[in-house]
């Protein structure tokens, strides 16, 4: 199944590599407010999909743009991850496949076509990249932490807003610095490789997450949402994914946080 998601990844990779610079098949179309889909990302998802039926037609497939099937067992699929960067010529573009068993990721890979990288997990087998260098999460101490994060841009009403931007503030005072770069699996892997020493974001999907997740948790890190649960984060979608020590110290500025805002009569999600 790890070696599945990874030649899910690859065939997806060639095709945005094949057209990043292609203005027709880049040609975007607006889902919701600064949320993009291009042909692109359907050929990509199409390549990607090709190799999960051919090599697991009894598992169902969840991907972004197609939609797609549900289950104990399932294939959650991002074929583009950043197609704002992709259509600005940003190169941080993820690709994310991930096999969930019973909600919980067993195997997945992410994939930056533009970059030449890719990574990989299994549960319990480790996380490594594709020169097979096994994956460790940093072990900086929370104040000398560079944290990725991503805004909320998807959803930007008062009770979102709320809850995150107390989150990001405490956060820009707790560690050394923060970055935002758009492509949250991308994210979540350079979190596992211990370039970034975190990752915090709100209301993302699960095909966004799962894959990331477990490289970060194969890698020796932490996922949960932002209660500290470990299973309802691919629900909600709200993740906290790092190393053990920076993890605690984030847990302490959400639960604060959240604890705050159920006090002034806000009903944060978790």
């Amino acid at each position: 199944m790890r070696r599945t998601a990874v030649d899910a990844v690859a065939a997806a990779s060639r095709v945005v590599r094949a057209h990043v610079r292609d203005a027709a098949a880049l040609a975007p179309e607006e889902k919701a407010a600064g949320d993009y889909v291009t042909a692109v990302d359907r050929a990509a998802e199409a390549a990607a999909l090709s190799v999960l039926r051919e090599r697991t037609p009894d598992i169902a497939v969840l991907a972004e743009e197609s939609g797609g099937g549900s289950g104990d067992r399932i294939w959650v699929v991002d074929p583009v991850d950043g197609t704002t960067n992709l259509l600005r010529g940003f190169p941080i573009v993820g690709v994310s496949v991930a096999l969930l068993e019973e909600g919980r990721p067993v195997a997945g890979a992410v994939g930056a076509p533009l970059l030449g990288e890719v990574w990989h997990a299994a549960e319990g087998a480790g996380a490594t990249d594709a020169r097979g260098t096994p994956l460790r999460v940093g072990d900086r101490s929370p104040r000398a932490s560079v944290v990725a994060t991503g805004f909320p841009f998807r959803d930007k009403s008062d009770s979102v807003l709320a809850l995150y931007e107390p989150v990001f503030r405490a956060a820009l005072r707790a560690f050394e610095d923060l970055r935002r770069a758009g492509a949250a699996s991308l994210d979540l892997a350079y979190t596992a490789a211990a370039v970034f020493d975190g990752f915090f974001e709100l209301g993302l999907a699960v095909w966004d997450i799962a894959a990331g997740a477990l490289l970060i948790r194969e890698a020796g890190g932490v996922v949960t949402d932002w209660r500290g649960d470990p299973d309802s984060v691919f629900r909600s979608g709200n993740i906290l994914a790092g190393g053990p020590a920076w993890h605690e110290a984030m847990l302490q500025i959400t639960t604060a946080v959240t604890a705050a805002g159920a006090e002034s009569g806000e009903r944060p999600s978790s």
